[in-house]
């Protein structure tokens, strides 16, 4: 059976934000870098969680 982690809108954009402080990004700035594939591979990572993040947070609405 999988595991399902249960977490709060609240917890995902207090993530949210630590990551893009993680990366010293504003999210527009990431997205633009993103869009033109010049991201290192730790901001890459960032990049993809919070495309999962921001999905999440759309369903959640």
């Amino acid at each position: 059976m999988p595991t399902m982690i249960h977490t709060t809108r609240e917890e995902l954009q207090q993530q949210r934000s630590r990551l893009l402080a993680e990366v010293h990004m504003t999210f527009d700035e990431l997205s633009r870098r993103a869009a033109n594939y010049n991201l290192s591979s730790e901001e890459l990572d960032v990049w993809h969680t919070l495309e999962g993040i921001d999905y999440l947070l759309e369903g959640d609405c």
